[in-house]
Order: structure tokens, then C-alpha cells, then sequence
């Protein structure tokens, strides 16, 4: 058996979880102060997942770079490979909120998201003149 100190992330008490785990499957978590922190240990501990959030290059657009992040939390062993598929890519303006930037990134099932609007160049020249 192992045990393991992690801090609870999952709201702002910032509980000292310490988890003791068997081989793959987690026996006990103690010390935290509310339901959250039981799975959130169990999960950290087996299997951690991040969100991954980075920028993607945008072609023609009125910024040349646009937010984006997974739409879901990625196994945290697949972070590289989520970021040299992000890294390759390059979108062509207008960009909404929400757009789909790269599909199943890495094989995880999980889609790459715009988190901003970026107007094309040229429709910004519109509204500025009107």
C-alpha cells in the first residue's frame, strides 16, 4: 500500500487529502471537508486529468491568435500530445466562441474549443469606418 498527500483543488478549502492507495484501486481518503474531495482524490490519484489551454495561429483575423482549451479534461499523460496537435494547427478567420479547433485531439476523444470571437480583419475595417 501507498499513501499519498495531494491538496484538494476542487473548491477554495484547499482540503490536505491523503490517500491510501492498493495497487489500483484506492482503499481510503481522509481529511476532506466535503463529498467532493473523496473522489477528486480517488481520481487524482488513479487517473489525473487536466484541461489543457494554449492559442491557436489565426489567418486574417483582426488578433493573430485565438484562445482555445479542451472541452474536457484530458488524461494528464496525453498533455504533450495535446499540445503538439494544437501546435500544428491554424484557423482561418472569423473564429466563435465554442468553435471546434482540432477534433478528438491526440485520440482522446475529446475536442479542441475556441474561448473567444476573433472578427475577420476586414469586417473590423467595416465597423470601424461606419
Amino acid at each position: 500500500m501507498t499513501i499519498r498527500n495531494i491538496t484538494c483543488i476542487l473548491c477554495p478549502q484547499g482540503c490536505n487529502l491523503e490517500v491510501t492507495v492498493d495497487g489500483d484501486s484506492v482503499v481510503q481518503v481522509k481529511g476532506n471537508g466535503c463529498g467532493k474531495g473523496k473522489s477528486y482524490g480517488a481520481e487524482e490519484c488513479l487517473n489525473p486529468r487536466r484541461i489543457v489551454t494554449s492559442s491557436v495561429k489565426v489567418i486574417g483575423g483582426e488578433y493573430p491568435l485565438v484562445s482555445v482549451k479542451t472541452a474536457a479534461p484530458v488524461p494528464k499523460a496525453a498533455i504533450w500530445d495535446c499540445m503538439r496537435a494544437i501546435n500544428d494547427v491554424s484557423v482561418r478567420a472569423p473564429v466563435s466562441i465554442g468553435q471546434v479547433i482540432v477534433e478528438n485531439v491526440a485520440g482522446t476523444g475529446i475536442n479542441v474549443i475556441a474561448t473567444r470571437n476573433v472578427a475577420k480583419a476586414d469586417d473590423m475595417k467595416e465597423k470601424i469606418c461606419i
